[in-house]
């Protein structure tokens, strides 16, 4: 969990994809947030973590649907949903951040 806080206590938004490989809806995003993470560059983090290999941390975050996205700034949970989103969506959202 310590490396947890060191992800997210950074002064750029940080988008969180809490997806499984066995999870359709959740592999569909990963060229969406390739897409993201390219558009924003370093002005934002874009972290995909496995709920299988992460389920502690899947559990404490109260993950149950997949995707789950959430961001985060300086350490503090800022926006979150589950479900798809399509890359400009999450580029306007993460944009209010930066």
């Amino acid at each position: 969990m310590s490396k947890f806080g060191e992800l997210i206590n950074v002064p750029v938004p940080v988008l969180l994809d809490f997806y499984a490989e066995w999870n359709e809806q959740a592999t569909a995003m990963h060229p969406v947030l390739l897409d993201v993470a390219a558009a924003l560059g370093d002005k934002a983090k874009v972290i995909k973590i496995d709920v299988d290999k992460n389920q502690q941390l899947a559990e404490a975050l109260r993950v149950k649907g997949l995707p789950t996205l959430m961001i985060y700034k300086g350490g503090e949970m800022k926006w979150r949903q589950s479900g798809e989103q399509d890359a400009s969506t999450l580029i306007d959202i993460i944009q209010e951040y930066l």
